[in-house]
């Protein structure tokens, strides 16, 4: 497993919350590009030639650079950037009992994963993200949020050679998400997102889907958030808001807003962290752009419970990209703030 390494201060494990009563904070959905160099640490520690602790210290530096970028930005809930973390299935998957890794599947494009397969009882040794997390919140004053994969994906990005039975899976998976996101609130994360982009694909699991939620985040002392892309959006709506989580961080942009019109049949009850910058388009939305879609999602939910942020993670597009689409993301918000 991925480690940080020692870490110091009281401060990094003190509880921290957005300022009461700020409206349309500003976030990221989790990760963000690789540098170049992290890149080529990471392909010389899989060749042998780089050394666990080399790379750790990469992995380190370049966490830290990216939380002095949201600051820079600024953004008001914070993320680590994943440096550290490959595909958000495997990396989860390598670091649990009961998984082995096959080799590369493609997930959408041309992007690959390598696919999990599941060879026994999944256990959790031990926190998968825990001490990253205190890593990120030692380096800043502002909220981190933490970010999960979730039991419904994780099972349904897997081959299952165990189990024999999807709900099985999901369910065991649901308990092992569920220790990680206690162990992260006790370590003071007061934000835990648990990603579900697979939830969607599916119409008729999405009971299941719910269930599996409830067993991760029923009594969790955090604010609880789903990330949700792609899939049929119409054929589980409303019931997509049986999930028990408080927030809905959604892509609205690669849709052209298309969901504010299904949100119109039947009220939408939660938060809503909108995308409004396309993470799969290398082209940079224009401030008066992102605005126009802020103002969109401000006529399906209030202030108070509007989040902007991407649409997706940043790691598909280029470090100039990405900061680039972040920087009128923020610049529209704040238009906007000024008028409400």
């Amino acid at each position: 497993m991925s480690d940080p390494g020692p870490l110091g201060g009281p401060d990094a494990r003190q509880e921290r919350a957005l300022p009461p009563g700020l409206l349309l904070p500003l976030s990221t959905i989790g990760s963000f590009p690789k540098p170049e160099r992290l890149k080529r640490a990471r392909a010389g520690f899989a060749r042998g030639t780089l050394d666990a602790e080399s790379l750790r210290a990469i992995e380190r530096e370049e966490t830290v650079a990216c939380i002095r970028l949201q600051e820079g930005l600024g953004l008001d809930l914070l993320v680590d950037g994943e440096m550290y973390r490959g595909d958000m299935t495997t990396y989860f998957a390598e670091n649990l009992e009961g998984f082995r890794i096959s080799g590369l599947v493609r997930s959408y494009g041309n992007r690959y994963y390598r696919k999990p397969v599941v060879v026994g009882e999944v256990r959790s040794p031990r926190p998968v993200t825990v001490e990253w997390f205190r890593f990120a919140l030692e380096q800043t004053r502002l909220p981190v949020k933490a970010i999960l994969t979730g039991p419904y994906t994780l099972m349904d990005w897997a081959f299952d050679e165990h189990y024999g039975s999807r709900e099985s899976l999901a369910l065991a998976l649901a308990d092992v998400v569920r220790q990680e996101s206690e162990a992260l609130v006790a370590a003071g994360a007061r934000y835990v997102q648990i990603d579900e982009p697979a939830i969607s694909v599916r119409p008729d699991e999405i009971d299941l889907a719910i269930r599996a939620m409830h067993r991760v985040t029923d009594g969790l002392r955090a604010r609880t958030i789903t990330h949700i892309c792609y899939g049929d959006f119409p054929a589980i709506y409303p019931r997509l808001l049986d999930l028990p989580v408080e927030q809905f961080t959604l892509e609205l942009s690669n849709s052209d807003l298309g969901l504010l019109e299904l949100f119109g049949t039947s009220p939408f009850t939660k938060e809503l962290g909108a995308g409004v910058v396309d993470v799969h388009s290398h082209a940079v939305e224009p401030v008066e752009v992102v605005k126009e879609r802020i103002l969109a999602a401000l006529r399906v939910v209030p202030p108070s419970r509007l989040y902007v942020n991407p649409d997706c993670g940043l790691k598909t597009r280029t470090a100039e990209e990405a900061e680039a689409k972040l920087r009128n993301m923020v610049a529209a918000t704040l238009q906007v703030r000024r008028t409400l």
